[in-house]
């Protein structure tokens, strides 16, 4: 099993940053693959971010890619995967989960949090 927690979200005003970490215990973290998916009321969850468990692969989804203020990140010494947002927007608010995975960056993702609420006011 691997128990992740995350943490860093909040209400931020447009234009803003945040960064959210997402801290990793039980199962050794950097054979692990890692994502960060967000959730938005009345929408399907989507895909945002994932890392190799090296750190060497990242993939953005369609929703930020190209977005260059938006990147994930990992320290393996610290079991802790990160995603530094900056230039929110609005559209960006969500819950924000993170998720461990064995098998790619495509996932899937059999472990996940318990999601941290992000809100970007206009």
């Amino acid at each position: 099993q691997v128990q992740l927690a995350e943490s860093g979200g909040g209400l931020v005003q447009a234009g803003g940053s945040l960064r959210l970490s997402c801290a990793a215990s039980g199962r050794t973290f950097n054979n692990y693959n890692m994502g960060w998916f967000r959730q938005a009321p009345g929408k399907e969850r989507e895909r945002v971010a994932a890392i190799s468990w090296s750190g060497g692969s990242t993939y953005y989804g369609d929703s930020v890619k190209g977005r260059f203020t938006i990147s994930i990140s990992r320290d393996n010494a610290k079991n802790t995967v990160y995603l530094q947002m900056n230039s929110l927007k609005p559209e960006d608010t969500a819950v924000y989960y993170c998720a461990a995975g064995r098998y790619g960056l495509y996932g899937p993702f059999h472990y996940w949090g318990q999601g941290t609420q992000v809100t970007v006011s206009s």
